[in-house]
């Protein structure tokens, strides 16, 4: 418990402007996206297209390559994620050095081993939670290619058979939850780099996280790709 004593005030503000900020960054664009079109919400909007169209395909076989292929992606980062955490591990061994590292950079404030290795471990924990979104997020995935797999032939849905519109929101809704989890993990790399910032300053951890927030507000509330999804919507 010495980090409790060792730790700047300052930092502690830091931080919790840090983790408040992400929190409340996700929540008011989770409440915003069920009142306006934002990116997630937009292509989610495409998302039920496909799997409309995919209920009056036969074979699917087009919907199980885009499926594979959208897996891919998270598939990459929960790779990706657990190589960094090895990588911050193997750094903990090394603090001293990198530490040392730190202290010749002109703006950087000066911190003891122990709140060096306490913000390492911190940046740990941001690519434990990414993991655990990407991996879900893969796992989703094959379940909306169990559910393309399960559809009845289109001539059920023709004859009335098998509610069409049915099996195509409860799969667009398993695209949709997959796609907002990766999501989630994404964002925890935006906010990686702003972490990083700590390194240097508590000042620093704020300004970059700001900076994040504003980054991801305009990809996801004011981008131009959303406004081509817009038009095309």
């Amino acid at each position: 418990m010495k980090i409790l004593t060792l730790l700047p005030w300052a930092d502690w503000l830091a931080m919790a402007l840090f983790f408040g900020l992400w929190i409340g960054y996700a929540w008011f664009a989770r409440v915003n996206g069920k009142r306006n079109m934002t990116l997630i919400a937009t292509t989610n909007h495409y998302r039920q297209l496909w799997m409309m169209q995919a209920t009056a395909r036969d074979p699917r076989m087009l919907d199980g390559l885009i499926t594979q292929n959208l897996s891919h992606t998270p598939s990459f980062f929960s790779s990706t994620s657990i190589i960094i955490i090895g990588g911050l591990f193997a750094l903990l061994g090394t603090t001293d050095k990198a530490a040392e590292l730190v202290r010749e950079i002109p703006f950087a404030e000066q911190t003891p081993l122990l709140v060096f290795e306490f913000k390492v471990l911190v940046l740990v924990g941001i690519f434990v939670y990414a993991f655990f979104r990407f991996s879900w997020s893969m796992r989703q995935y094959t379940f909306v290619a169990l559910v393309i797999g399960a559809m009845p032939p289109p001539k059920e849905f023709a004859e009335g058979r098998q509610d069409r519109t049915k099996f195509a929101e409860r799969a667009g809704n398993l695209v949709s939850a997959a796609a907002e989890t990766f999501n989630d993990g994404l964002r925890a790399y935006y906010f990686s780099f702003a972490a990083m910032a700590w390194f240097f300053s508590p000042i620093a951890l704020v300004l970059a996280t700001a900076l994040v927030v504003i980054i991801l507000y305009g990809r996801e509330f004011k981008s131009e790709v959303l406004e081509v999804l817009k038009d095309e919507s």
